[in-house]
């Protein structure tokens, strides 16, 4: 598998993948979460699809039943469907058993949920491990609503079935082909037709798979995983857990990471992870208007992943974090909040994060005293505008190449970014004036 195209313009093809999944109605189960996995295997053909059956448990949860939906809607005495499920999958709550009832207004009223304070916005409400049934609506709709006579219907069903995730693995190639050890990428394929907070973390999590592949060689394995939120983490960790805290490096979660506001961090649990140094290294370097939130802001899988005796080193570098927007959670997180420039910003940013994870090892000068660069053809004949600032990172990077210190935590020794020391470091590796030690 090897996609990738650089002359492809990659947030319109991922924008492209996103509105094809939008219409769908996704939820910790069933048929559209088996749909969208079909979707992305088609664009992931090494990505296999694992079903866990109702009933199973997971750590400390068990695996719910299948949740399918048909259709659902309220009418009026008239017949017509004043809240339809086929016009928005958000205006069913989901996991409602099935209904067919006729009833008063007031005794409809319990079953609907809207936002005062939004009027237009359809909420997003989920009820999964309690049986109930209820519509989401818009407020100003909601005010329509007049005493009478109306129809609930919900044509679901809550049977046994399976959990369905996707997964797929990549593993290292190269020179260090022989490293067990794992970076981690995790996504959710859970919510019905929201855009920034579901559709976005698949389609930049298939497009960072997708030049993963086309990289002539990877030092580490890639482990990559599509999960329902939630149960979907916990189900993967009740079957992968030792092998992951074993092996994995660096991680993320990614979510929120579509639209063209600032950019958001969330760190680890520990704070002080590879993946939370290289990502802050980032930041300071390429987006200083980003938030950064302590691990007691958290919401997404990092609950699961970051959990005591499960510590993972996993962080997420997201745009608009989840619950900080005003569109979250509401039919107001459609296509025209997610763009193809904030798509792509997302995919460059966590591109950067994975190619210093790659870069990343611990150097050390082999010269005794400053080496002559002049004869190795490292200093420039020629004084010009910048060259004398190439020069000083090199020799900085050859003073404090100590043995102690790996790339990032050189690179802030010596006040530079550490993509500015990676090719410098190449040459100094092959002049046989540095050597990787770990």
């Amino acid at each position: 598998m090897n996609d990738f195209d650089p002359n492809v313009d990659i947030g319109d093809e991922m924008y492209g993948w996103a509105r094809d999944l939008f219409p769908i109605c996704r939820s910790i189960t069933g048929n559209g979460v088996r749909q969208t996995l079909g979707y992305l295997q088609k664009l992931l053909p090494g990505m296999e699809i694992c079903e866990v059956p109702s009933g199973t448990k997971v750590l400390d949860w068990v695996v719910p039943q299948e949740w399918n939906i048909r259709d659902a809607f309220i009418a009026d005495e008239s017949g017509a469907r004043i809240v339809d499920f086929r016009q928005n999958n958000l205006h069913v709550v989901g996991y409602s058993e099935p209904v067919l009832a006729e009833m008063t207004l007031n005794e409809l009223q319990p079953h609907l949920h809207s936002l005062p304070a939004m009027p237009d916005a359809i909420p997003y409400v989920t009820s999964y491990y309690e049986r109930r049934w209820g519509f989401c609506l818009s407020q100003r709709v909601r005010d329509t609503l007049r005493p009478g006579k109306y129809r609930a219907v919900v044509d679901s069903t809550l049977t046994p079935g399976a959990l369905s995730y996707g997964e797929i693995v990549l593993s290292g190639m190269g020179p260090h082909n022989n490293d067990s050890r794992e970076v981690f990428l995790s996504t959710y394929i859970c919510h019905p037709s929201m855009a920034n907070n579901e559709l976005s973390g698949p389609v930049v999590t298939t497009a960072l798979v997708r030049w993963l592949c086309s990289l002539p060689q990877r030092r580490y394995t890639y482990r990559v995983v599509f999960v329902p939120e939630t149960i979907g983490s916990l189900t993967y960790l009740s079957e992968h857990m030792d092998e992951m805290k074993r092996n994995t490096i660096a991680g993320y979660v990614v979510t929120c990471v579509g639209d063209d506001r600032a950019y958001s961090f969330l760190q680890s649990r520990s704070g002080n992870t590879l993946a939370d140094s290289i990502t802050k290294h980032v930041i300071k370097h390429h987006y200083q208007d980003c938030a950064v939130y302590d691990f007691l802001e958290r919401g997404s899988d990092e609950r699961q992943y970051c959990s005591p005796g499960v510590d993972l080193p996993v962080v997420s570098l997201m745009r608009s974090k989840y619950g900080t927007y005003p569109e979250y959670h509401t039919s107001l997180d459609d296509l025209n909040l997610i763009s193809p420039q904030g798509l792509a910003g997302a995919f460059g940013a966590l591109q950067r994060c994975i190619t210093l994870i790659e870069a990343n090892a611990t150097y050390r000068t082999t010269c005794f005293g400053e080496p002559q660069l002049g004869r190795r053809g490292l200093y420039p004949t020629l004084s010009q505008r910048g060259s004398g600032l190439q020069v000083k990172t090199m020799m900085d990077i050859l003073a404090f190449a100590d043995g102690t210190r790996d790339l990032v935590s050189l690179a802030e020794r010596i006040g530079v970014s550490a993509e500015t020391c990676v090719p410098i470091i190449a040459r100094l590796i092959e002049e046989r004036l540095l050597e990787r030690i770990a």
